[in-house]
């Protein structure tokens, strides 16, 4: 997937690593030369511009964007982002920094898919926004590694069996299991996996796309990492 970050300040460069990290690929908008500069130093594709201008966003190919994660510290700039993006049918993420404008903005800006306060929620919850999906990332531990909840979907392989049969990659654990509408706990070898159950999992980056296979499936293109 190809994701689209506005802002390469503290909360966009820190979602764009991540999404980066786990093989998505990222395009950084920013006006500011210094940030600019950090970005492709980082190994970014940057377009250095106004986030809000219209030819800017084209010039970043918003046409072949999945999701469109405005991040900046201006929120005007974040709004008008989302509202181009919405019109290249593009995901959308907006960044509000008072908790009190959110209905201010859920009000009028109905077609902005998620709003968030990346002050509560830091980049890991930006970075879920943007993928949607049966993946949450819960948290990063280190630079390669996390930890991931997964959502046993229709097209899980593991679906029916039990999990003492989960064979996971050598660099990933199973941390909690917890039936569908039930809280996490312990997982034990008798439980069987069953759509809508979730499992927690600490995987290193490069493990996380043979552990979605099996417990997503290759229609769970929608990861819910956290």
């Amino acid at each position: 997937m190809r994701f689209v970050i506005i802002g390469a300040g503290r909360v966009g460069s820190r979602t764009a690593r991540v999404i980066q990290n786990e093989g998505h690929e990222v395009t950084v908008v920013e006006r500011d030369h210094d940030k600019v500069e950090r970005a492709e130093t980082e190994g970014f594709e940057v377009i250095q511009g106004d986030g809000s201008s219209e030819a800017v966003l084209e010039e970043a190919d918003m046409e072949s964007a999945t999701a469109v994660g405005a991040l900046t510290g201006d929120l005007n700039t974040n709004f008008v982002a989302c509202m181009v993006a919405k019109h290249y049918d593009c995901r959308t993420v907006l960044r509000i920094d008072e908790d009190y404008r959110e209905n201010i903005y859920r009000k009028y800006a109905d077609e902005v898919d998620e709003i968030v306060y990346p002050e509560r929620l830091g980049a890991i919850g930006a970075k879920n926004a943007l993928l949607g999906g049966n993946v949450t990332a819960i948290a990063d531990l280190a630079e390669n590694l996390q930890v991931v909840q997964f959502t046993i979907s229709e097209d899980a392989p593991i679906k029916g069996y039990t999990i003492s049969e989960l064979e996971l990659p050598s660099d990933a654990r199973l941390m909690a299991f917890g039936k569908k509408n039930e809280p996490l706990g312990l997982p034990l070898p008798d439980d069987t996996l069953e759509v809508g159950d979730r499992i927690g999992v600490l995987s290193e980056f490069e493990a996380l796309h043979d552990v979605r296979q099996i417990l997503v499936g290759d229609d769970g293109g929608r990861v819910e990492a956290r």
